[in-house]
């Protein structure tokens, strides 16, 4: 925690910071800007902050701040070396300084900056020391174990930790919830295909029906006997649930498929195998990696290496060279790892902020921005053609190579931003937005909203399996993404077209009582509100519209003391409590700025004190500081800190305060 900040105990027996509106502001870098007027202070803060973002851009035209989330990326890389057999003593030295510096005071690692401290994760991160060679009597190994034998021992961590485990005997594969590679052959219309996932988890499970199948165990370094609640029974059963209920049906499908397993054709199973593996290697992209993220690579690389292939095969060593590619080596020797990458999204957010910030369009730094973006528009179908066979491609993805996978958050962002570049080649960017336009509309789910990858991800089923414990699986319409796809038709003069209003209308009626919207891909309800009001008075809303102002009110209810805006994470986990609550950051008070400039509120009260503290809490070069975790993968199981969150969006809502909205609003619906 920083110096000063203040600490309460949470109700779920944590420490964190203080939910209500008294966490004290941040350490001011510049001089008050009150004297001054608060108009001159967003001018001499929008100019730092320009600077400073224009002089990361990389030579090529993309940005790309560091994506944190928590130690299981890196000590599960580490477990991934150890399996394999290549882990070497420089990689295991820098991997276990970066996680024995995460560790907190009570012994714990938490899942976010300030959270409390989570099972899974420690476990992990203790098992990754012991490789390093931290003995398990030293007193920030004791104090860990203890921790984890109080809540639970190994048995009560997540599926996937008891994987890692298992490879390794320290967790009996049997106790594992079963997964057949048979799941490769279900058809599209049946319940629990492969395509009834979100891709992220898609992408996981299909290596891991091999890694199932196979059930390999390499020889234990060490035991971990101090990690069980009772050494004697480290599984203890535990009850079922009802027949009737769907916990309880599925658990029975599992014991019954743990059964299966042992009359299941072998010919069968090695031809499930061998098509999983062809799926796997057909999805692998051109830089090796597979969807752009680390998780996937990982089981990946495992499951080719069970089913034979040698590391130097191409397919390996190119995955493994995909792996180091993750790695951010610090000053300090120490050693982080991304669990994924996001220069597309980076890139088309920096450009946004920058000409709303007033830099000129044609700008040299912008054009090159937009020839990048231009340059990673994905030409070909992937597997959301699964769901729309006919839909021409035309979006973008989040990383650097991800063709399998663009998304529909990016590819309205980049619309977005390429519209606001006057670039050299217009007709190169009319049809590259045309394309990506198209695109999204034809992702519309049949509610009227988008979801991130896929269209209709929204079966029951997936999330109730015994094996997926841990955060989403599916990929439903969220009010974060659809506001985005609504604010970029909105621009492209589609605010009066039926889909884009089924979007409008969808995004009404999931407002929630308090005036809020939830955030899924950013915390939580600040996030949610900071992306839907633009929206809709881009779209024509009149700042009178009842749901404008029920947003302004909650915005105004919500705002700390120091002026700034925050929001925990446990907004995810405890609604009542922790919503719109949590020390201010630079991002989320951005969020809420956007939303009350895009509302009409430009001098209002709640405005003028959001710009000081943004102005006040602004870095001599041009920077903020933000430890706060406000991104999100899965809300509340996995968190994340876009290190570039606290310069552009900052930037993009002092920009607005001092230059006005971006585009000339529409005619009121």
């Amino acid at each position: 925690m920083h110096e000063g900040e203040a600490m309460t105990a949470t109700t779920d027996g944590s420490t964190g910071a203080l939910p209500p509106r008294a966490a004290a502001a941040s350490e001011t870098h510049l001089d008050t800007p009150v004297a001054a007027g608060i108009q001159e202070a967003a001018v001499r803060a929008v100019q730092r902050a320009t600077e400073h973002l224009l002089a990361r851009q990389d030579a090529e035209g993309w940005w790309k701040g560091d994506l944190e989330t928590n130690v299981t990326m890196d000590a599960e890389d580490l477990l991934l070396r150890q399996f394999l057999g290549i882990r070497d003593e420089s990689t295991t030295r820098a991997a276990a300084k970066f996680i024995r510096g995460e560790q907190r005071e009570d012994g714990t690692w938490a899942g976010f900056y300030g959270g409390p401290g989570e099972l899974s994760t420690t476990v992990e991160a203790y098992v990754a020391l012991r490789l390093d060679g931290d003995a398990p009597d030293a007193p920030h190994m004791a104090k860990a174990s203890a921790w984890i034998r109080a809540q639970g021992g190994i048995a009560a961590a997540r599926v996937f930790t008891r994987i890692w485990l298992a490879l390794f005997g320290w967790w009996k594969w049997e106790d594992l919830p079963e997964l057949p590679p048979e799941l490769i052959y279900f058809p599209k219309w049946a319940p629990l295909n492969i395509y009834d996932f979100g891709c992220w988890a898609r992408q996981t499970i299909v290596p891991l029906t091999i890694v199932s199948a196979k059930r390999p165990v390499r020889p234990a370094p060490f035991p971990l006997d101090e990690l069980h609640a009772d050494p004697a029974d480290p599984n203890p059963a535990k009850p079922l649930a009802p027949v009737a209920s769907w916990d309880g049906a599925f658990q029975r499908l599992d014991k019954a498929m743990h059964q299966l397993r042992k009359v299941a054709p072998r010919r069968l199973r090695r031809a499930a195998m061998n098509s999983a593996a062809r799926w796997i290697i057909e999805r692998q992209e051109n830089d090796g990696c597979w969807g752009g993220i680390q998780p996937p690579a990982v089981y990946s690389v495992i499951a080719l290496h069970l089913l034979g292939y040698d590391l130097q095969h191409p397919v390996m060593r190119a995955g493994l060279e995909s792996l180091d590619r993750f790695a951010i080596w610090r000053e300090d020797g120490s050693r982080m790892i991304e669990a994924c990458q996001s220069p597309v999204w980076d890139t088309c957010l920096a450009t946004i902020a920058l000409v709303d910030a007033g830099v000129p369009a044609d700008h040299p730094q912008l054009v090159k921005a937009a020839d990048w973006m231009l340059g990673e528009e994905i030409v070909r179908p992937g597997d959301w053609s699964v769901k729309r066979p006919q839909l021409p491609p035309g979006g973008w993805a989040f990383e650097f190579h991800n063709d399998n996978y663009p998304d529909i958050d990016d590819t309205a962002e980049v619309v977005l931003a390429l519209r606001r570049v006057r670039h050299h080649d217009p007709d190169r960017v009319e049809n590259a937005i045309g394309r990506g336009v198209r695109w999204n509309l034809g992702m519309q789910s049949k509610n009227g909203a988008w979801g991130a990858f896929d269209v209709d991800n929204t079966s029951p089923f997936p999330n109730r399996l015994p094996f997926c414990d841990f955060g989403e699986v599916i990929d439903p319409p969220s009010a974060d993404v659809t506001a985005h796809v609504v604010e970029m038709l909105a621009v492209e003069g589609l605010s009066h077209d039926p889909r884009t209003r089924r979007g409008i209308e969808w995004l009404l009626a999931e407002q929630e009582p308090d005036g809020s919207w939830f955030g899924r891909w950013g915390v939580n309800y600040i996030y949610g509100t900071g992306s839907v009001v633009p929206a809709l008075t881009a779209a024509g809303l009149p700042a009178s519209h009842p749901a404008i102002r029920r947003a302004v009110a909650w915005l105004e209810k919500v705002q700390n003391d120091d002026g700034g805006w925050g929001e925990d994470l446990r907004s995810y986990k405890y609604v009542k409590e922790w919503s719109g609550r949590g020390a201010s950051t630079a991002s989320q008070t951005a969020w809420a700025l956007m939303a009350l400039l895009a509302a009409g509120e430009r001098d209002s009260k709640a405005v003028e004190r959001g710009v000081e503290w943004l102005a006040s809490t602004q870095r001599a070069d041009g920077s903020w500081d933000e430890p706060y975790f406000t991104g999100t993968g899965f809300p509340w199981d996995f968190s994340i800190n876009y290190h570039l969150y606290r310069q552009v969006f900052p930037l993009t809502a002092l920009g607005r305060y001092v230059h006005g909205e971006p585009f000339s609003r529409t005619e009121a619906l």
